[in-house]
């Protein structure tokens, strides 16, 4: 199923505003069930804002423990997107304040809603994936005692502290 928005039914709707909602499973996210958004795509002249609110429940590996955990995802999402192309020199994205970007359509007629939270949902991963405050990587890995006889003459060793 495709989730693409074009430029003319936000501008034909309501204030120049749509409202659309996402129900779909996200192919490359391992999530339970489908990633959810509610969001708003208004026209403001020449730029298009597209915020709401995502979430859903991924399956992550843990980086410690390498056991498999769910995740609540929720955040909010704000984009905005240029009409027209972009002065050349800012290239296909410029920063529009700390951590806010805007996408240059480059006089595309329709935003692709699949894409954008795709790209959405990855960057708002955790950077450090841990499946819980009391994660313990050590009870999940068991050394195995290596038998190597050359080792055997450091088993019986015994350091005496300096007096």
């Amino acid at each position: 199923m495709q989730h693409i928005v074009t430029i003319d039914e936000i501008e034909n709707s309501d204030n120049k505003t749509l409202y659309y909602t996402f129900d779909d499973v996200i192919e490359g996210i391992d999530s339970e069930g489908p990633i959810k958004a509610d969001l708003e795509i208004k026209s403001l002249g020449e730029f298009i804002e597209v915020s709401g609110n995502v979430k859903g429940i991924l399956n992550l590996e843990c980086d410690l423990c390498l056991k498999n955990f769910r995740y609540d995802l929720e955040f909010n999402l704000d984009e905005m997107f240029a009409k027209y192309a972009l002065q050349d020199e800012y290239g296909k994205e410029t920063e529009l304040k700390d951590g806010q970007f805007m996408t240059d359509l480059n006089g595309s007629n329709e935003i692709d809603i699949y894409d954008l939270l795709y790209q959405s949902v990855i960057l708002n991963l955790p950077n450090r994936k841990v499946c819980g405050i009391n994660c313990n990587r050590d009870e999940f890995f068991i050394e195995e005692e290596i038998s190597d006889s050359r080792m055997d003459v450091f088993k019986n060793i015994q350091i005496q502290p300096k007096k």
